[in-house]
């Protein structure tokens, strides 16, 4: 993996393909892709990354929420969130790493992985974890031997895959009361994954729909019938969510943090931010401390 630090404090780790006739994917035992693998420091990704964790113990933190590490459990991180392993010990297992070119062959790989991160680990019973770590083993035997016919054969696998840990998830969520999820609209999906990326001068809701080559009205109408809130509602959430992160994990002055978020003037910035979350950036970085 390459890496660089970005304007925003945080390192910004990358799918590094040397060779542009290579898949831009990556996989194989933590030791096997390098020291990264386990870092301990926040950072974000370029890329998507799938971590099966089969031994070990200590603390996951994705987007600050903290999940233990109890194998076997898959973490799912997507690219721009912030994460860092925490007091790991003997953490062993399997880890992908790809960029979303990858999933050309089945797009609908896309809405799996995003949903995946967007949930709690999955935690698999002695049966699903035997059909996880066999994938797994696959998908890097494959990987590793680069034989003609490779990219195909890696794609199926990890659409089975992702496919097999999504039912798993699925099982988990409605044991607990949850219901199946419908199949988000792709206007949506595109949506979420445009205001995630973040950078944006211009994050209003008729920009973004200029973009997208829709209306602002049809945007929202298919945006709250897939998700239940608004546009808007979603480009504030994600503003707090990116400005709660580097206020927990750089130390970007307050001016820096309301750029990085899409804030041209800090005063506003400290307004919105206090009414978003019920305490002053100042407040909440003390806090997260």
């Amino acid at each position: 993996m390459a890496l660089r630090t970005m304007v925003t404090g945080l390192e910004l780790h990358e799918l590094d393909v040397p060779d542009p006739g290579l898949v831009p994917f990556a996989a194989g035992r933590f030791d096997a892709l390098g020291p990264l693998s386990r870092a301990d420091f926040p950072h974000r990704h370029a890329f998507y990354e799938l971590a099966y964790a089969t031994t070990g113990s200590g603390t996951h933190v994705v987007d600050l929420a903290e999940h233990r590490i109890e194998p076997p459990v898959l973490f799912t991180v997507l690219p721009g969130q912030v994460h860092h392993w925490r007091g790991a010990k003997e953490l062993d297992g399997w880890l992908l790493l790809l960029n979303e070119d990858f999933l050309l062959r089945h797009p609908e790989d896309l809405a799996l992985l995003r949903t995946l991160g967007a949930g709690p680990p999955v935690r698999p019973d002695r049966a699903a974890h035997r059909e996880l770590s066999y994938l797994m083993r696959e998908l890097t035997a494959e990987h590793e031997a680069g034989l003609e016919g490779g990219p195909g054969v890696l794609q199926a696998l990890l659409h089975v895959l992702l496919v097999r840990a999504s039912r798993v998830a699925r099982a988990a969520r409605d044991g607990s009361g949850g219901g199946p999820r419908a199949a988000v609209h792709p206007l949506a999906e595109r949506f979420g994954r445009m205001i995630a990326e973040g950078g944006r001068a211009d994050r209003s809701v008729l920009a973004l729909a200029r973009e997208l080559g829709v209306s602002a009205g049809y945007l929202h109408e298919v945006v709250k019938e897939a998700t239940g809130r608004t546009p808007a509602r979603l480009v504030r959430e994600q503003q707090t969510l990116e400005a709660k992160r580097l206020l927990a994990t750089t130390d970007l002055t307050i001016r820096q943090v309301a750029a990085a978020a899409g804030f041209s003037d800090p005063a506003y910035f400290c307004r919105f931010f206090r009414r978003e979350v019920g305490r002053t950036p100042g407040e909440f970085r003390e806090r997260a401390g």
